[in-house]
Formats: structure tokens, sequence, C-alpha cells
């Protein structure tokens, strides 16, 4: 019997006990905290990540839970377009929106019987070697297995193991998320309606509506940043502030804060990864041990792939192992899964981190040459980016 371990059950350790569990993995899910629960926030899902969705689970009704994301275009604080909208140009699935508790129950119910999941389990000691199984211990038990999975995030203890040299860092930005149900969603015009993104001088603002059936209750989902630290402040708080930093922003950027309650506030601070770890697979006896998501390839989520790359990583993973076994077939599928995998996160960090200078930008010299320079520059970075989406496929 083949047996693997997944550590974290986020959205991306679910993807992937799901991928495993569907080509006959006995999996054990191991959780944190006292409970698997979603965030109360949403996702975009890019043709990338909604590909490798449908292909870890072609049955999960994906279409049901997401909606269309349209296009807002870009414009700055007074309301000047930058950007104008466009339609949607390329291959592959339309982009979409799904709300985290609906896009959970999905990865939950596609689970099956082969997964048993263990909360309350924080990993303290990892361990590896030539002759042993990859195994996980929380200073009570030891589990192990043939295959070991680290999808738990930027502070991954076992990457801190097996990969020290890459380091969680700040990105110089903090990041609030908040979904207002649709029963609080104030008067909008079709135009207001439609979303969109704000960037000022080292702010952002960006609202998506969610669709009628998002967690059954509809709604607009936004996100802001701002250059600098987390704020320490308790969500009310923060909340007032973020209203006098945004309160001069055009229509409907403070409706929608105004619409907004402290407890729909989710403060994040906006980490990643550097260097990126210089491998994601790591032999350890008859298998071994990969990174996933955050825990290999955290990056500020100013393209919205975080959580489409791990998606990629769990249909790759799934793809690859599905039909080995442990021993030599499976030590080279981890190999293979860190060879595909590497290059492609790299290319996206990358593109990642130029996008950042041009959300950083601050000072009427700096802004002036961001306005500027945003129609060819976005159109650059993300249009050859939709087509790396487009283009990405599992391998056989």
């Amino acid at each position: 019997m083949r047996t693997a371990v997944v550590v974290g059950a986020g959205m991306a350790g679910l993807a992937t006990a799901g991928a495993l569990s569907r080509s006959g993995w006995q999996v054990v899910l191991l959780e944190r905290g006292e409970r698997v629960a979603a965030p109360p926030t949403a996702l975009v899902l890019w043709s990338n990540g909604r590909r490798a969705l449908e292909s870890i689970d072609p049955d999960g009704g994906w279409s049901a839970i997401a909606s269309a994301l349209p296009d807002g275009g870009v414009r700055r604080p007074d309301g000047q377009w930058l950007v104008p909208p466009r339609s949607r140009n390329g291959a592959g699935p339309a982009p979409s929106v799904v709300h985290l508790e609906d896009l959970y129950d999905a990865l939950v119910a596609g689970l099956g019987d082969r997964v048993e999941i263990r909360t309350g389990f924080d990993v303290t000691t990892v361990r590896t070697g030539r002759k042993q199984r990859p195994a996980v211990g929380d200073g009570r038990s030891l589990v192990e297995g043939d295959l070991l999975v680290a999808a738990d995030g930027i502070d991954s203890p076992i990457r801190r193991a097996l990969a020290p040299e890459s380091v969680a860092v700040g990105s110089g930005f903090a990041a609030w998320q908040a979904v207002i149900p649709g029963y609080r969603v104030p008067r909008l015009t079709p135009e207001q309606a439609a979303g969109g993104e704000t960037l000022g001088a080292g702010y952002r603002f960006v609202s998506i509506p969610l669709g009628e059936r998002a967690a059954g209750k509809g709604g607009i989902y936004w996100v802001a940043t701002a250059a600098g630290a987390p704020r320490p402040e308790p969500a009310a708080t923060q909340l007032a502030l973020l209203r006098r930093w945004f309160a001069d922003w055009h229509p409907p950027v403070g409706d929608l804060l105004a619409a907004t309650h402290a407890d729909d506030l989710v403060p994040q601070e906006v980490r990643e990864l550097r260097p990126l770890p210089r491998a994601y697979g790591f032999a350890s006896g008859p298998g071994g041990v990969v990174l996933l998501g955050d825990a290999a390839h955290a990056m500020p989520h100013h393209l919205g792939q975080g959580a489409c790359l791990a998606f990629e990583d769990a249909a790759t993973l799934g793809s690859l192992v599905a039909e080995t076994q442990p021993g030599p077939q499976l030590r080279t599928a981890i190999e293979a899964y860190s060879r595909l995998r590497r290059p492609r996160t790299t290319s996206v960090v990358r593109q990642t981190r130029r996008m950042s200078a041009v959300v950083q930008a601050r000072g009427r010299l700096a802004l002036r040459a961001r306005d500027a320079a945003l129609n060819h520059m976005r159109p650059r970075i993300l249009g050859g980016h939709s087509r790396n989406q487009a283009d990405w496929t599992p391998p056989e």
C-alpha cells in the first residue's frame, strides 16, 4: 500500500490529498489548527488554476461555485483611466472568482475515504534519511509515509529543515481583504459593480463582484494594500485607518469601506521567500519529500497567482506519482516534480516582483513615470503571463 503524509489542510494540502487519494494513495492529512476552516475571503482563479483544479477533480463542479471575473480596468484615485477595461482575449478556461467557503467545501468533499484528517498536529520534528521513510512528529507521535508533502505555508518547518537557505521576509506591504455580503452591498452603478483596480501612491484597491451564488450570500470581495509594515491595532482601528487613507478615492471605494464591518476584515502581512528553495523535491528512503504551495514559492499577491500555482503543484505531483511505486520509481517522480515546478514558479515570482515595483511607486516623478508606462507595462507583464496560464497543462 502506498502511503502519503500531507502537512497542512489549507487549499494546497486539500487539493493534494484529493489528487493522491484518487490514484489509490492512502493519505494522512495533518492540520495544525483544531479544525479545517476556510478564511472568510475569496480567490481569483486564473485559467491555470481553474485547469489544475479540473485536472485534480474533473467532477468537482467548479462551474457551480465560480463566477466570471469581469475586467474592470485600472484607474487613478481620481477616477481617471490608466488602463480601460478590455474584453477577454485568450485560450483556456475563463478566469473566475470563488468564495473560499465554497472552495473548501468542494475540496473537502473530493477527499474520499482514503484520506484520514488529524487536527491539532503541530510539526516540531522532521525525519529524513537515505534508508528512512520520511516522517514528521509533534512531540507526542511520529507519522511516516512513502511520500511527505509540505503544504504547510510560508513558515513551513519542513522547508526550514530541508532548505534552510530559503527565508521568509517582508515584502514591504501590508494587505487587507474582506467580503461584503450581498445584503450589505451599497447601491452601485453597473460600471462600479463590475469592480476594478485603482493605483495610488503606494496604495492599491481592488474590488470584484462575487455573483449571487457565492457562499449562499453573494457580495463583493475587495483587497487593499499599502506600503509599509503590518498594523498592530485592532481590526476596528485598522478599518478606520483604511477609510481615512482612501477617503478621497473615486466611488465606490469609500462606499465599499463604509459597508465593511470590522469582523469582515482580514489583515495580512505580505511576505515572500528569498531566495526560493534550491529544489522542491528531496529523496528519503523509498520516496521522499516535496515542497508545495507557499512552502515552496510564497510571493506577494500582486498577480494573484499564489493559490493557482499551488493547484498547479498539486495537479503536477498527482499526475507524476499516480502510477508509481515506492522505490526508484517514486524517487524519480519526485525529481521530475522539482525539475518541472521550480523554473515555472521562478518565472512567475520574477514577474510578481516586477509588478511590486509598479505598485510601490511613490513620489511625483515616480508616479508620473508609472502612469505613463503602465499602459505598455501591464499588458507586457500580464499579457505574457496570460499566455503562460493558457499554455500550462498537467504532465501526462
